[in-house]
C-alpha cells in the first residue's frame, strides 16, 4: 500500500489517529517527567491540545487539504496547554502554511510543513533548549526532507522522519544532564512520536479507537471528551493494608469517571482530584480502598455561571478602568488571597491543570480596561498566556514573567494602580526578581537527581526550582527548605499552606520559624492548594 498524496479528508483521519495514539498513552508520557513530584503533565497538557485541534476538525468534510490544515492550527492554537502543548502547537501550525490554497499536498508539502512549523516552535520559545521535542522534532524533519522528492511515498518519508525521531530520543539525555540523572528521555519528544506513530498507522488503515478499562476492573460510565463542568472533587483516603490497591488501576478505574485526575499514593494514604459529572461514582470507589480523611467537592458548573455573571458585569462597566489583573491559581484560599489583592478574574489552574490559550482570551475580553496583566504564576501556564496576550490586538496585554505563586504573590504586594504603566510593570518585575521561592510536595517515584537519592513517598523541599531535600518527615522537609531560602537579609517569609497539613504541624512550621529566624515577620495563609503542602515566599 502507497500514498503519494493527501487530501483535507485523510490528514483529518492521520491527525485524530495520531491524536488517538497519544491519548490512549499519555500517561505514560507524564510518568517521563524529570521531577518526581506528582504534577508531571505533559502528555495530558500534548492529548488535550491535541484533542482541541481534532475538535476544530470534526466537522470538516470534503475540504481541501489548506482549509483543514487552517482549521487545525487555529483549533491547536486556542486549546495549546502547559508549555508542552504551545510547542506542540506550533509545530503542527507550519501544516497551514505549506498548505496554502492547496487541495492536497504530497510528499515534500508535508515534510516542509513540519520544517516550517519547527521554525515557529523555536521562535515561541524565548530560550530554546536542546534535547527536547524542539530537537526531536528537528532533527527528524531535516532527515525525512532528504528523501521528501515529488514522486515519493509519504508512508515511506514518515518512516524516516519517525526513525530519525526516535534516535533523536534516544540522544536527549546526552543534551540534557537532568535527564540522563534521571534515566529518562525527554517527554515532549515520546510524545510527538506517539503521534507520528498513530499518523502513520492510519495510512497503513489501522485507525484506533479511544482504549476503555476492562469493566472487571470498576465502575464506569462513558464520557464524551472531556468534562468541562461538573463537580471537582477531591478526597483523601486512609489505605486499609487488608485491600489490595494499585495506583495504577486506581488511575485507570478514575479515567472513566472523568478527567484532570492526579493520584498521588504512598503505603498510607492517597490523595485524588478528579473533575467528574458522578462524584459519587468517584467517592465509592476511592472507599473500596480504606476510609476518608478528608474530602471536598465543588461544583464547577455553578462556579462557571458566578464568573460569567462576574465577567459580564466588568465587561458592562461604562468607565473603562486602567488596569486588569488576570492570574492563574489552584486552591480556594489563595484565589480568596489574590482576589483581595485586586486581581479582576481568577482562572482555575495550574500545576497539572494548565489553562488554554482560549482560557485567557475570554478573561481578557471580559474585564473592560486599557492595560491587561496577566500572572501566570507557574512556568508551564507561561507559554499558553504569552500565545492568547499575542492574539489579542485591542488591548495592551502583558505577561509578567511570575512563574510560582510566591512570585506572583510577591508581584502585587505594593501594586499601585495609579502609576503608569511602564512603571508598574517595572516595579512587579523587580518584586519578583527579589522573592525566594520553595515547595513542599512528595515524590511518585524513585530517583536521583543532582546527587540526591530520592525515594517515593519521600517529602521533597524544592528552592527555585531545584530538589534541595527528600526527607522522610514533611515537617522536617519544610524546616530544611526554610533554612536554604532564607537569608540574613531576608525580612518576610509567607507561608501558604496547602490540603495536607494540620493545624498542629503548621503551629510547629510557625514555632521554628520564629525560634530559628527571629529577624522575619512570618505570615501564614490557608491556601487549600492541592499538590503542594507548602508554597514559600520569602521576600
Amino acid at each position: 500500500m502507497s500514498t503519494r498524496e493527501i487530501d483535507g479528508n485523510l490528514l483529518k483521519l492521520i491527525i485524530k489517529n495520531g491524536t488517538i495514539k497519544l491519548k490512549n498513552q499519555h500517561q505514560e508520557i507524564n510518568d517521563l517527567n524529570v521531577f518526581p513530584v506528582p504534577d508531571g503533565d505533559t502528555g495530558s497538557n500534548m492529548q488535550s491540545t491535541m484533542m482541541s485541534g481534532v475538535s476544530a476538525i470534526e466537522s470538516l468534510n470534503d475540504e481541501s487539504i489548506d482549509v483543514v490544515g487552517k482549521a487545525l492550527s487555529r483549533g491547536l492554537l486556542m486549546g495549546a496547554r502547559g508549555n508542552s502543548g504551545v510547542i506542540l502547537s506550533q509545530l503542527f501550525s507550519g501544516f497551514a502554511k505549506a498548505f496554502k490554497e492547496q487541495k492536497t499536498a504530497t510528499a515534500p508539502a508535508l515534510i516542509e510543513g513540519l520544517k516550517q512549523g519547527v521554525q515557529q516552535a523555536y521562535g515561541a520559545v524565548i530560550n530554546p533548549v536542546e534535547g527536547t521535542i524542539l530537537t526531536v522534532a528537528r532533527e527528524a524533519a531535516e532527515k525525512a526532507s532528504a528523501v521528501a522528492h515529488d514522486d515519493a511515498d509519504i508512508i515511506d518519508v514518515l518512516n524516516v522522519y519517525l526513525d530519525e525521531a526516535k534516535q533523536s530520543l534516544e540522544r536527549t539525555p546526552d543534551m540534557l544532564p537532568a535527564l540522563k540523572e534521571s534515566g529518562v528521555v525527554d517527554s515532549g519528544g515520546a510524545g510527538l512520536i506517539l503521534i507520528v506513530e498513530g499518523m502513520i498507522s492510519a495510512l497503513k488503515g489501522e485507525v484506533f479507537a479511544e482504549e476503555k478499562v476492562d469493566p472487571s476492573i470498576g465502575v464506569h460510565h462513558e464520557i464524551e471528551g472531556e468534562v468541562e463542568f461538573g463537580y471537582c472533587t477531591e478526597f483523601i483516603i486512609e489505605l486499609d493494608e487488608e485491600k489490595p490497591f494499585d495506583t495504577d488501576i486506581f488511575k485507570a478505574q478514575l479515567q472513566e469517571l472523568g478527567d484532570s485526575i492526579v493520584v498521588v499514593a504512598d503505603d498510607e494514604i492517597c490523595k485524588v482530584h478528579i473533575h467528574t459529572v458522578t462524584p459519587g461514582d468517584a467517592l465509592n470507589l476511592g472507599q473500596r480502598y480504606g476510609e476518608f480523611l478528608k474530602l471536598k467537592i465543588e461544583n464547577m458548573t455553578v462556579q462557571h455561571e458566578e464568573l460569567k455573571k462576574q465577567n459580564q458585569s466588568l465587561k458592562k462597566k461604562d468607565v473603562k478602568q486602567k488596569y486588569g489583573l488576570i492570574t492563574v491559581v489552584n486552591g480556594s484560599g489563595l484565589r480568596t488571597m489574590f482576589e483581595e489583592m485586586g486581581v479582576s478574574v481568577v482562572i482555575e489552574g495550574g500545576q497539572t491543570m494548565n489553562p488554554s490559550t482560549q482560557d485567557f482570551i475570554d478573561a481578557i475580553d471580559a474585564i473592560n480596561a486599557e492595560n491587561i496583566i496577566i500572572i501566570p504564576n507557574n512556568k508551564n501556564v507561561f507559554l499558553s498566556a504569552e500565545t492568547a496576550a499575542a492574539e489579542v490586538t485591542d488591548k495592551n496585554v502583558i505577561v509578567v514573567p511570575a512563574k510560582t505563586i510566591p512570585q506572583g504573590y510577591a508581584s502585587l504586594t505594593m501594586f499601585d494602580a495609579n502609576q503608569d504603566v511602564d512603571a508598574a510593570i517595572e516595579e512587579m518585575h523587580e518584586l519578583i526578581d527579589h522573592v525566594r521561592t520553595g515547595e513542599v510536595t512528595y515524590a511518585v517515584r524513585d530517583t536521583k537527581i543532582n546527587g540526591l537519592k530520592i525515594n517515593k513517598g519521600d517529602y521533597l523541599g524544592i528552592a527555585e526550582g531545584t530538589i534541595v531535600s527528600a526527607q522522610t518527615n514533611r515537617l522536617d522537609s519544610v524546616k530544611f527548605l526554610c533554612g536554604d531560602l532564607i537569608l540574613p537579609e531576608s525580612e518576610i517569609v509567607t507561608i501558604m499552606v496547602g490540603e495536607g497539613p494540620d493545624e498542629k504541624e503548621v503551629n510547629a512550621v510557625k514555632k521554628y520559624l520564629s525560634d530559628m529566624f527571629d529577624h522575619v515577620e512570618v505570615e501564614v495563609i490557608q491556601g487549600n492548594q492541592a499538590v503542594y503542602d507548602y508554597l514559600i515566599a520569602v521576600e
